[in-house]
């Protein structure tokens, strides 16, 4: 009880200056950013579009797992039936076959997560992008010192949140975001 009492004390003593200081040059803004990006135009089609391409992703990996498995298991039956013996020519090429379609299957599966991890990274940095300067603008009209995330905060007045009003910016200034992957960098290689 004393530890959690002295924890509460010395964050007071710690966010009671930093209030201060900021509400002596014009106060404080709060934005909950949480709430904007679950709620924004551009937010919620991003997210439709990279669920839909997250769920067509897992269904082709179910497809190829199935394929696999009834294609490899005449194979593991052959093996198993040689007691130990080395395969014939023909059932090394099946083997050797179906390793390879293995390996095209994970690579396929590899690609497609590296492309959708890559678009969900372009869609994250379009929104921070264009939602940190209209955050400021907010932040600069209202004659504010410092905006703050409601994610950090235990509790605030109403009357300094301006979610509402970053959020209708954002709708207005930001309809859409491109859900692809990120563009590549071109190569500083000499000789490329």
């Amino acid at each position: 009880m004393n530890k959690l009492l002295i924890a509460a004390l010395t964050a007071s003593a710690l966010v009671a200056p930093a209030a201060a200081v900021a509400q002596a040059r014009g106060g404080i803004v709060v934005v909950d950013t949480d709430r904007i990006l679950a709620e924004c135009t551009a937010c919620r089609a991003a997210t439709a579009t990279l669920n839909s391409q997250t769920t067509a992703l897992r269904t082709r990996a179910q497809g190829l797992q199935t394929q696999l498995q009834s294609e490899g298991q005449p194979i593991q039956t052959a093996v198993n039936a040689l007691n130990g013996k080395q395969p014939d020519a023909a059932l090394q090429a099946r083997i050797t076959a179906f390793q390879a379609k293995q390996r095209s299957a994970e690579q396929e599966l590899a690609n497609g997560q590296r492309n959708l991890q890559s678009t969900q990274a372009h869609v994250s940095q379009q929104l921070s992008t264009r939602l940190l300067p209209i955050i400021e603008q907010s932040r600069a009209r209202r004659g504010a010192a410092i905006a703050v995330s409601k994610s950090g905060l235990l509790a605030n007045d109403t009357s300094i949140d301006i979610t509402g009003e970053v959020l209708t910016a954002l709708n207005q200034q930001v309809p859409s975001v491109s859900v692809t992957p990120l563009p590549q960098q071109q190569s500083t290689t000499p000789g490329r």
